[in-house]
């Protein structure tokens, strides 16, 4: 793989070539197939990140190839030994030239979505500033999905009143398979990678929660697992951006996502929060499979029946009219337990098969231990502060339920 950045106008312009051993099939790290359409992607960064260290743009650069690169990758600008270790060492490929200095930075800075979960980590970092990704069409890609309201969602980060660096990019629109979408999840931060050395970032926050970290639930896998390659610390991504000075930081790693959107519903920020990718300025559209799904965290959250119009049989519906294991299971175990009249909603027949309990899914109501102490520091002492006092930690016997929590 051979990839150039060039820059102009406030604009970079990512070019990769394949190599003859590359592929374009392949898959990002949960498992997910991607298939390849287009080989070269724009990040609008305007008049900031105009000279970026090299390690910053291999690293945003690597979340775009590394599906489809098998051998080598070699970069447009040296790049620092540890960057080339941890790539070596996590995928397995030689990566060049080598011959720069490591970076580092300060400040942390939110990789924020307007969902309830990012809502939350900025409720713990009230000064952090908000980089968002803004998903724009690609000029030789032609946008089906105009249906998603990308710019509805930047407008209501413009609403925030935090600082705030909204970066358009059509990088989502390199694949065919799934289409629009990010080669790998970390795709998503390549915004604050390249402003980084322009706001002095040490790190970037993103809004995965307990499910995302520790129980990959979903695509990967359906247990508890502490290696998760894509978030842990010590895995192959988590290794590759503290070598770039900007190690991952996930605030909300340790608590589910029905304690995300309590954080963000008391956030100053309430009035902002947006899960729903179809909705316009007035709100969510109510008829997506995840407005279903986040009506149903939010009538746990508030002790009151289900409101919506969908029905079993609608498509948004269809995945929970089937066995177990879900998508997010342990959240759909949370809510079935505690919305009244749930035999009465599109989740009944999910609800028949989990038969949880309030007691059985009382661990979701706090965090996790272990995810505060792979917190980086310096954010450390905040995070672990903070879920202290707001939110409270499991004893001894919840940790052991969160670590043999299965879907199967």
């Amino acid at each position: 793989m051979r990839v150039t950045w060039t820059r102009d106008e406030g604009v970079w312009r990512l070019v990769f070539l394949l190599d003859p051993e590359d592929e374009t099939t392949g898959a990002c790290t949960d498992g997910t197939p991607v298939e390849l359409r287009t080989n070269s992607c724009h990040v609008h960064t305007g008049a900031g990140g105009g000279s970026p260290h090299p390690d910053l743009l291999a690293l945003s650069a690597w979340t775009v190839v590394a599906p489809w690169t098998r051998r080598r990758v070699t970069f447009d600008r040296p790049i620092s030994p540890g960057l080339a270790e941890a790539l070596r060492t996590g995928w397995g490929v030689d990566a060049g030239p080598v011959g720069e200095d490591a970076r580092s930075g300060t400040r942390l800075a939110v990789s924020y979505s307007g969902g309830a979960d990012s809502m939350a980590v900025a409720a713990i970092f009230p000064d952090a500033p908000f980089v968002h990704f803004q998903r724009v069409s690609h000029p030789r890609v032609p946008n089906r999905w105009t249906h998603y309201r990308a710019e509805v969602l930047a407008d209501l980060a413009r609403r925030s009143g935090r600082e705030l660096h909204i970066v358009p990019s059509d990088l989502e629109f390199l694949l065919s398979r799934p289409r629009p979408g990010y080669p790998e999840h970390h795709a998503v931060t390549v915004g604050a990678l390249l402003l980084a050395d322009d706001l002095d970032l040490g790190g970037v926050a993103l809004g995965y929660e307990m499910g995302s970290r520790w129980l990959d639930s979903g695509r990967q896998a359906d247990r508890f697992a502490s290696d998760n390659p894509m978030w842990a610390t010590h895995g192959p991504w988590g290794r590759l951006y503290a070598a770039a000075g900007v190690p991952l930081v996930l605030p909300v790693g340790g608590v589910s996502e029905p304690v995300t959107m309590r954080m963000a519903l008391g956030s100053d920020l309430a009035h902002l929060v947006r899960w729903c990718l179809r909705g316009d300025m007035s709100g969510p559209c109510q008829k997506c499979g995840k407005c279903l799904r986040k009506e149903l965290i939010l009538a746990a959250v508030e002790g009151r029946p289900l409101k919506t119009t969908l029905t079993a049989r609608s498509v948004p519906a269809r995945a929970w009219q089937q066995p177990p294991p879900y998508p997010g299971q342990e959240t759909i175990e949370y809510g079935c337990a505690r919305v009244p009249g749930i035999e009465t909603t599109p989740f009944a027949t999910a609800a028949e098969h989990l038969r949880a309990t309030v007691e059985s899914t009382r661990w979701m109501d706090r965090c996790y231990p272990p995810a505060i102490d792979e917190t980086p520091e310096p954010w450390r002492g905040e995070v672990g502060a903070y879920m202290r006092e707001h939110i409270g930690l499991m004893t001894a016997d919840e940790q052991r339920q969160v670590e043999a929590w299965t879907a199967v």
